[in-house]
């Protein structure tokens, strides 16, 4: 555990002081976006987190991953850090969880807050004199964590992705590439399938079979990550 905290430590600083004008921009923009602009059109709908809110809110991760996760692994080769890195006595599996806990952790806050902007939004511009909240309130239970696990997928295959790359550009490529099959592939998924087939379910149903879903890939991509993080094939490669 302490060397994961020193793992941890070290990651964030360099979140923080590397880039962060840049950084700072891009979250700006998002939650300028997702977390006031978008809820101040909607109005009291936002808070009911229809299915195209929701995907909405569930693509802020994907935004900050993109920008950042190449650099797990890659950015620490181009910079002739990784090597220095692979010396110290850190356990692999601390060098790799303390990667993946930071980039979860600001990707999830970002989400964080443009969900929790919403309702002040929502409040502030339909001026009836009250604060509103999402309703019910399962729903924004089940957005928080369906927030956490898209975080986790999008870091651990990043995370593998970047390990397997030799640049920041090439693992921010495929990961781009990767998304946009995703997203295609699920749609053609659901056009094939029969029309009935989730009739019989709610919109609670629904989210929790989703997370079912995304837990057991986000269990299978850090196993996945933890196995092929090994640091003899890091330093010959």
């Amino acid at each position: 555990m302490s060397d994961l905290w020193t793992m941890i430590w070290k990651e964030a600083k360099e979140v923080v002081f590397q880039g962060r004008w840049g950084q700072l921009i891009r979250a700006s923009v998002v939650i300028g976006a997702v977390g006031v602009a978008l809820p101040w059109r909607a109005g009291l709908p936002w808070l009911e987190l229809p299915l195209p809110v929701l995907l909405i809110l569930l693509w802020v991760p994907f935004i900050y991953i993109f920008s950042f996760i190449g650099d797990a692994v890659a950015g620490e080769r181009e910079r002739h850090t990784l090597e220095t890195l692979l010396a110290s006595r850190m356990p692999d599996r601390a060098i790799l969880l303390g990667k993946v806990i930071v980039t979860v952790g600001y990707a999830w806050g970002l989400a964080l807050v443009c969900l929790l902007l919403g309702p002040v939004v929502v409040s502030l511009s339909t001026g009836q004199g009250r604060w509103v909240f999402y309703h019910p309130l399962e729903l924004f239970l089940g957005a928080v964590t369906l927030s956490l696990l898209v975080s986790l997928l999008a870091t651990s295959a990043g995370v593998l992705i970047s390990l397997r790359v030799a640049t920041v550009r090439q693992a921010q490529q495929i990961m781009a590439v990767g998304t946009v099959v995703l997203i295609f592939g699920g749609i053609l998924v659901l056009s094939i399938l029969p029309a009935d087939l989730f009739s019989s379910l709610s919109y609670s149903q629904l989210l929790l079979t989703a997370m079912a879903v995304l837990a057991i890939l986000d269990a299978v991509l850090l196993g996945l990550a933890l196995l092929s993080f090994q640091r003899s094939r890091l330093i010959l490669s």
